[in-house]
């Protein structure tokens, strides 16, 4: 097994009769290959202290500099609001291409680089909305297909992706479109029809329909 730099082993076939995956993982999907490109969750101890999602381009930066960028700060009412709900359908789209389940720890947790872009859509939806609309906007999320995720990601990332953002375009478009229009206003998610090309590195292509 391939083992994590901070020493933990990453999930992988196991033998006498345990369960047995598709291909070694670390956290939520992301492949146990050197310097893969990816998402981290940093939650730290204590109850009060916001969480930071950050992406990890990986062997894909083209200088040292861009390797790590801050995608969002989630303070901690936000992210327990969420977190649940997130953890349940990652999974269930691990479970369903035989990959390892995943689960928030505290400190840093890895996510899949595609996996990771629909977490900041919902988190960057999230940051500054009411309270009482939270529920509603994981809703909207939920109905969503993940192309759909990707591209809102791809469009909001290009412009107002940084930590800095939560009140400049796309940022303020998501928070309306997921936290103040009910599911049953809104168009119906399966109407978008979205190319995605992904590039050369097709990490989690199985996810597609």
């Amino acid at each position: 097994m391939a083992v994590t730099p901070t020493g933990k082993r990453a999930s992988g076939r196991q033998a006498g009769g345990k369960a047995t995956y598709a291909h070694p993982t670390f956290g939520f999907g992301v492949p146990a290959t050197s310097d893969p490109h990816h998402f981290r969750v940093v939650i730290p101890r204590g109850n009060q202290a916001p969480v930071l999602i950050t992406e990890h381009l990986g062997m894909g930066s083209e200088t040292i500099r861009d390797r790590v960028i801050d995608r969002v700060l989630l303070d901690r009412t936000r992210w327990t609001a969420i977190r649940s709900e997130v953890q349940r359908a990652f999974n269930a789209r691990l479970k369903e291409h035989d990959l390892a389940t995943g689960s928030w720890k505290v400190g840093e947790t890895m996510v899949d680089r595609l996996l990771g872009k629909e977490l900041c859509v919902l988190a960057w939806a999230v940051e500054k909305l009411e309270p009482e609309k939270i529920r509603l906007a994981v809703r909207n999320w939920l109905a969503l297909r993940p192309e759909e995720r990707w591209w809102l990601f791809g469009m909001t990332a290009l412009s107002t992706g940084g930590v800095q953002d939560a009140d400049s375009g796309w940022r303020m478009a998501l928070r309306y479109a997921l936290g103040d229009v009910a599911p049953a206003d809104a168009p119906s998610p399966r109407i978008l029809r979205i190319n995605v090309d992904d590039g050369p590195e097709q990490t989690l292509s199985l996810f597609r329909d």
